[in-house]
């Protein structure tokens, strides 16, 4: 099966343009205000329309309320991506929604594979990120590597995505040595925090698909 490939916090036309021509198979928007990728729900509205069923789209949030989950899913977006401390149950509640959905697991010792294969049996994609320093004010995209050799534990079974410092000087080690479901990227195709690079995505996907 070819490898699933999501390019998350992108913020403009012309780079969703950039990742969908070099094969991005999902494209994700972050609304969670404490990240330089953040996009009010107006813009990443506009975004979802512009896109236009190109490819597939996601909602990146952290702990959402119930006030705020109506508001995404009113956006349609094919995913709900959940970046924070969301129980299984939360998950299915928003399933029931009608939307289906990501969860991100962080990963940063042998002990936090516990709790993956339940959620790899509820949620729709699982992502397993680098666990956050504990001074980060951000669940995710920090850029950090965890180590992979970690996952050597899961079920073979489990698909999953890989996240967390991906960027295109190790993205091929990364597909042969974790040989994962999909990557996503964010931090790694960004010349600064929350700027994504063209050149960057290009060169990231070439070597991923490689």
């Amino acid at each position: 099966m070819p490898l699933l490939i999501k390019t998350c916090g992108l913020k403009s036309p012309e780079i969703i343009d950039t990742a969908l021509e070099s094969g991005a198979d999902i494209v994700g928007f972050v609304h969670f205000a404490r990240s330089p990728r953040h996009l009010d729900l107006s813009d990443i509205g506009n975004l979802i329309r512009y896109m236009n069923g190109r490819a597939k789209t996601a909602i990146l949030t952290v702990n959402p309320d119930e006030d705020l989950l109506e508001h995404l899913v009113a956006l349609d977006p094919d995913y709900i991506q959940l970046h924070g401390q969301e129980t299984i149950e939360r998950v299915e509640h928003i399933q029931q929604m009608g939307v289906k959905v990501i969860k991100a697991l962080p990963v940063g010792g042998k002990e936090d594979l516990a709790t993956v294969p339940a959620y790899a049996g509820k949620a729709d994609l699982i992502i397993l990120d680098a666990k956050p320093p504990k001074d980060s004010a951000h669940p995710g995209g920090n850029g950090e590597v965890f180590d992979w050799s970690l996952l050597k534990a899961l079920d073979p079974d489990i698909k999953f995505m890989l996240s967390g410092g991906l960027t295109i000087d190790n993205v091929e080690q990364a597909v042969r040595e974790v040989q994962p479901f999909g990557l996503d990227l964010s931090s790694g195709i960004e010349v600064r925090k929350g700027e994504k690079d063209a050149g960057l995505i290009k060169k990231f996907m070439r070597r991923a698909r490689g």
